[in-house]
C-alpha cells in the first residue's frame, strides 16, 4: 500500500512540475534529432558529411510521430507484461508455499 502512495505522489509532483514549466515562458517542444548535426556543422564549419542516409524517410512528421508512439506503446506493453507476470509469480509463491516451485521438486 505504501508503494502505491509513493507512486501517486511522484506522479503528482511530475504533473505539477510539467504544468508549471509548460505554462511559464515560451517553449519550443521539439526533438533533439537536429541538435547534434547543428553542433557538428558549427565545429567543422560545414565540411562534415554524414556517412550514410536513412533508408526510408516517413512522408510526414505526423507519420514519424505515430511510428514513435507505436514503438513506445509496444515497449510499454512488453515491460508491463513481464513486470505483471513476475509480480504475479511472486504473489503465487507467497500464497502457496507448500506447492513445488519447479519441476525438479516434483
Amino acid at each position: 500500500m505504501k508503494l502505491e502512495y509513493i507512486t501517486i505522489l511522484v506522479l503528482v509532483v511530475f504533473i505539477a512540475t510539467f504544468a508549471y514549466v509548460s505554462s511559464t515562458g515560451n517553449h519550443e517542444w521539439s526533438g533533439a534529432d537536429d541538435q547534434p548535426a547543428n553542433v557538428i556543422n558549427d565545429l567543422t564549419h560545414g565540411s562534415y558529411h554524414p556517412w550514410f542516409n536513412s533508408v526510408w524517410t516517413p512522408p510526414s512528421p505526423e507519420i514519424e510521430s505515430l511510428l514513435f508512439a507505436l514503438q513506445a506503446a509496444f515497449g510499454a506493453i512488453i515491460i508491463g507484461y513481464f513486470l505483471g507476470y513476475y509480480r504475479g509469480l511472486a504473489k503465487a509463491k507467497i500464497a502457496a508455499p507448500h506447492l513445488p516451485r519447479s519441476k525438479k521438486e516434483i
